[in-house]
């Protein structure tokens, strides 16, 4: 059994005491508990525990624990969002964090319009090049961003990024290099985008994240425990 609320005291203790280090008010930081393959049993927990935000991976596994859950919660999508499914993310989450080519944000925005108000969304940034992973090129942002300026329903927030495996140190630098990216974005953005929220890090790197000023980390393991493995996984270790 995990013990969500010992956890849930943990993380926080952790982002308190990052955020000292980087002279920060660790209110600044908000922490999304990543649910992917959770049951709603234990997303309740957490909720019990104190946690408010809760980050999906997929549209359609949301969909079944979110009218479950109802209360006084936030939800976020963290995985790759297709242009046909949308209109469903656009009804259940309160931001989107994977926002990475133009005809997604077009949608996202005729999307906010027709329910009057604005989708909130972040840019996903693919700082590795890494091609098995989504995201846009840093240097793609200032155009992703000049073409969606007119999209009046639609809240640019910030960027997130995945960085690629190594060490908590190797991730410090790509985490350095999207805050930068951030900072120089806002100086040409447009009145969509705020540019606040800089979505990054992980259960093994969340404390360098904060430290390099992440406003956003989305914590999986720490805080709920291991995920289920598959059948495909149990069947290889058992070879």
């Amino acid at each position: 059994m995990t013990d969500i609320a010992a956890n849930w005291l943990r993380v926080r203790r952790a982002v308190e005491n990052a955020a000292a280090r980087a002279d920060r008010d660790p209110a600044e930081v908000r922490v999304i508990a990543a649910t992917k393959t959770k049951s709603v049993e234990t997303i309740r927990e957490a909720v019990a525990a104190g946690l408010r935000d809760f980050g999906e991976n997929y549209v359609q596994e949301a969909a079944t624990k979110i009218p479950a859950l109802g209360g006084d919660v936030r939800w976020h999508l963290i995985g790759h969002l297709q242009r046909n499914k949308a209109a469903r993310a656009v009804e259940m989450f309160d931001t989107i964090h994977t926002l990475d080519n133009v005809a997604l944000g077009r949608s996202l925005g005729r999307l906010g319009a027709a329910r009057g108000a604005p989708v909130r969304a972040l840019l996903e940034i693919n700082l590795g090049g890494e091609s098995a992973k989504s995201g846009i090129r840093a240097e793609d942002a200032p155009r992703l961003l000049a073409a969606l300026a007119a999209e009046e329903y639609l809240v640019i927030e910030g960027l997130m990024t995945v960085p690629p495996a190594g060490s908590v140190e190797v991730a410090r630098g790509f985490f350095r290099e999207l805050r930068c990216l951030r900072d120089r974005l806002r100086q040409v953005a447009g009145a969509n985008a705020t540019l606040r929220e800089l979505s990054m890090g992980m259960t093994d790197d969340f404390e360098v994240a904060i430290e390099e000023g992440a406003t956003m980390v989305r914590i999986g393991r720490a805080l709920l425990g291991e995920r289920p493995r598959s059948l495909t996984q149990v069947a290889t270790e058992e070879r």
